[in-house]
């Protein structure tokens, strides 16, 4: 196993590697940011935000098909909230699983998730520049949050009786992360005035804000549900323990 000196001494290494091919002539915010050997997309943009939806609606699928088979009388309420954790657990461990494992050569890699990854940064450069605290959060997202997501999905599946609390815990967790993520680029950008979107609206409001509000309002209902459901059943366990006492 590879000593934490050893992981240091690589990321050095990547990292002096990198800086010799910085690209500065390109589309991205900041003007003049200086980005790790970037090359062009060669997808169109189409291409990859239809790829996108395409797979998203794949995921949703085959979580749907799979729930109802293992459990017929799911309510549509626990259904949706499978599909939601699969997808949300897919996105997580792959997509920017992909990003944290890579994220010193983003800007040259042109697989699809690289230019998924380079179309996004458009609206947030900070993914091509690796920024220390989009890293950090991508890889507690990604290898804590996306495993935990597949969990609580079966949880839900099979009712157990901690899909609540460990809902609660993954929930909590996805929008205390938005939320940092937001603020460190809106501080930026209001007190430094260092801004790492395009100017163009469809950039800052349909990628940066739009796609990503899915991890503001639907961890909060589900946080919200998690609390309000485990308060009930503290309550009915408390009613029947005093009824115990009581006899």
């Amino acid at each position: 196993m590879a000593s934490v000196q050893d992981i240091v001494s690589e990321f050095a290494k990547n990292a002096t590697t990198a800086s010799s091919t910085l690209v500065v002539d390109h589309r991205y915010y900041p003007i003049g940011v200086q980005i790790a050997g970037l090359i062009a997309n060669t997808y169109s943009v189409p291409y990859i935000l239809g790829v996108f939806a395409a797979g998203c609606v794949v995921i949703f699928a085959i979580t749907y098909f799979i729930t109802i088979s293992v459990r017929p009388r799911a309510s549509a309420g626990d259904l949706w909230s499978v599909m939601w954790f699969v997808l949300s657990g897919s996105i997580h461990l792959f997509f920017e699983g992909y990003f944290s494992v890579n994220n010193h050569r983003m800007g040259g890699l042109n697989t699809l998730f690289g230019q998924m990854w380079k179309e996004y940064a458009l609206s947030d450069s900070r993914y091509l520049t690796q920024d220390a605290f989009v890293l950090c959060m991508e890889s507690v997202t990604a290898f804590c949050w996306g495993p935990m997501c597949y969990c609580v999905a079966g949880m839900i599946i099979t009712d157990h009786h901690l899909r609540y609390p460990l809902a609660a815990i993954v929930s909590l967790g996805q929008l205390y992360g938005l939320i940092l993520y937001y603020a460190t680029s809106l501080f930026d950008h209001y007190l430094l005035g260092i801004a790492y979107s395009r100017p163009e609206a469809y950039y800052y409001w349909g990628y940066y804000v739009f796609l990503n509000a899915f991890w503001m309002f639907i961890p909060g209902y589900l946080l919200y549900q998690s609390v309000r459901e485990t308060g009930e059943a503290f309550k009915i366990a408390k009613s029947v323990g005093y009824g115990k006492k009581a006899n």
